[in-house]
Formats: structure tokens, C-alpha cells, sequence
């Protein structure tokens, strides 16, 4: 197969991905030296075998085995293959096609697919053969004509995900160093947005939920280990480090009032006004013409 003929292939999948929210097929063939780093528009779960390392977020990961891997849209992850042949089954499917708030909740909840978890899990030829089954009878129905497919194919991956679990179950002794590992993604995240430079580019992430969707995880998991390694919950920690950075605009520059409150996201700058009295005891022009001796 030449160059074109993949890049071919490829784009009919995407397009027929992006129809129907669903996709399954077979891995065969010579397997390409490297994919390109970064986030997908798609959930992943791969059954293969090979010998090949998997950038994941910051984590690379050694395989040269059979295993299951479970990429996440929100997460950017890379593969650069060592063996020249890959075979095995892929299934892509987006959000919208997991159907219902609690099965997309379940989803994002489950550790394989959360930024603190482990995405690659090892499997017996037991159990290979197991989810192998399952990816005979997705790829069955995809291909044939049946009343439910979407609800039978949805069926296979929660069968798929369940068996994941079960293989490689949460141990209670690692919950403290999941929570030690996500506060530490949520701090970083936080401090990335500052200092503010210009009121032209304001905040993105200011709530909690803000910081759950752009992590991957559902924000109660993420309020609760945050507020179990620091003692505050995430609403507090927003709010001191944006008083901190409001106090620094008003001290460190000229920029009105106006300005500072649409840099710091807020719509309109009584919004702001309110907030900064609330957290410091003190209006905005009050703070500045003190120069910030309260």
C-alpha cells in the first residue's frame, strides 16, 4: 500500500468517525516509526500487540507485549512504534456517541481514561482472547444491519472497559498519590495562566468545572483530592490567586479598572468591584490609591 492509498484510507475513516461517532477495524500492516504528538478529537481503546513506547500527558510508557490502551480526547499522547509489523483491533468513538449524562460521566470517572491514571494495561492471551471476541462482534455489527447497533456497539465497550477494571482494579494505597499527582496537574494549570498580560487574552479557566473538563477528570474527583492534599477546595485556591494577581495589576500598571476586570474574566467590572471587596475588605480604586497598604 503506497503513501496515498493510507492517507486515503485515513481521511475516509476521520470523515466517516466524524459522521457516525463510531469506528472499528482490524490493525494489520507495517506499523509507522512514530505518530504525531498531540489531542484527538476521539476516545481510543486499542487492543494490539507490539513492541513500541506510548507518550501519555508527561508519562512514556514501555511496551512490548499485548495490551489495551485507552487514549482520551482531553489528553495529548503519542505512539513511536520499534517492531515493524503492528496487528491487533481499534475502536474510536466520540463523546456524543457514549449517549446518556451518566454513561458520559461513567466514562470520564473511569481511572483508564483520567490524566492521573495508568491508559496501558497488560493482558494474558486469556484474556486477549477475551476482548478479541469482543472486537469480532463490534466490528459484526458496524458492518451489518441491525435495529440497535449503536446501543450493541456501546454495550462492547463498557464490556471492554469493564474487563480493563478488573485486570488492573484501583488500589486503595495509590488514591493518596493519584490525589498528590492531580493537585499538582491543577496547581500547574493554574499558574499557567499568570501573570496576565493584556486584557485582550483574559482568564480561561476560573471555576472548578473550568479545571475538571481541561484535566479530564469529573470535578468532584478533583475538588475532593485537592481539597484532601491542601485542606482548601478549589473555589479557594481560584479565588486567593486571583485576588493576588488583581492586587499586582492595580499596584504594577495603569490599566483602568475596566480592563483588569475583563483580564481577569469577570463580564463586567461590578462583578469585579464585588469580588475584590468580598476577598480583600477593600475596593479596587481604594487598594490602588493606598497603593496597596491595607
Amino acid at each position: 500500500m503506497n503513501r496515498n492509498s493510507v492517507c486515503t484510507a485515513a481521511a475516509f475513516s476521520a470523515s466517516e468517525l466524524k459522521l457516525k461517532g463510531f469506528k472499528v477495524h482490524e490493525i494489520t500492516g507495517p506499523a509507522y516509526s512514530s505518530l504525531s504528538f498531540g489531542r484527538k478529537d476521539f476516545y481510543k481503546i486499542v487492543l494490539a500487540t507490539g513492541d513500541m513506547n506510548i507518550c501519555y500527558g508527561d508519562k512514556t510508557i514501555d511496551i512490548n507485549d499485548t495490551f489495551l490502551f485507552f487514549g482520551n480526547p482531553h489528553i495529548p499522547y503519542s505512539t513511536e512504534h520499534r517492531s515493524p509489523e503492528q496487528k491487533g483491533y481499534a475502536c474510536l468513538f466520540t463523546e456524543d456517541f457514549i449517549g446518556s449524562r451518566e454513561r458520559k460521566e461513567s466514562l470520564l470517572n473511569a481511572s483508564i481514561f483520567r490524566i492521573d491514571g495508568i491508559p496501558v494495561i497488560p493482558v494474558s492471551s486469556e484474556q486477549a482472547a477475551f476482548i478479541e471476541g469482543l472486537y469480532q462482534r463490534m466490528l459484526s455489527v458496524y458492518s451489518g444491519d441491525y435495529e440497535r447497533k449503536d446501543e450493541m456497539l456501546r454495550s462492547c465497550i463498557d464490556l471492554i472497559i469493564h474487563e480493563a477494571l478488573r485486570i488492573q482494579p484501583q488500589h486503595g494505597l495509590k488514591q493518596r498519590n493519584a490525589a498528590a499527582r492531580i493537585t499538582c496537574l491543577f496547581t500547574e494549570l493554574l499558574e499557567k495562566q499568570f501573570p496576565v498580560e493584556t486584557a485582550a487574552d483574559p482568564l480561561r479557566l476560573r471555576t472548578a468545572q473550568d479545571f475538571a473538563e481541561s484535566l479530564a477528570v469529573h470535578v468532584n474527583y478533583l475538588n475532593r483530592s485537592v481539597k484532601e492534599i491542601t485542606g482548601k477546595p478549589i473555589s479557594v485556591h481560584i479565588a486567593e490567586r486571583i485576588a493576588t494577581e488583581a492586587k499586582a495589576l492595580l499596584q504594577h500598571t495603569n490599566w483602568s479598572i475596566a480592563d483588569i476586570a475583563y483580564a481577569l474574566g469577570f463580564e463586567y467590572p461590578s462583578y469585579f468591584n464585588n469580588y475584590f471587596k468580598r476577598v480583600s475588605g477593600i475596593t479596587p480604586n481604594s487598594f490602588r490609591k493606598n497603593k496597596g497598604k491595607v
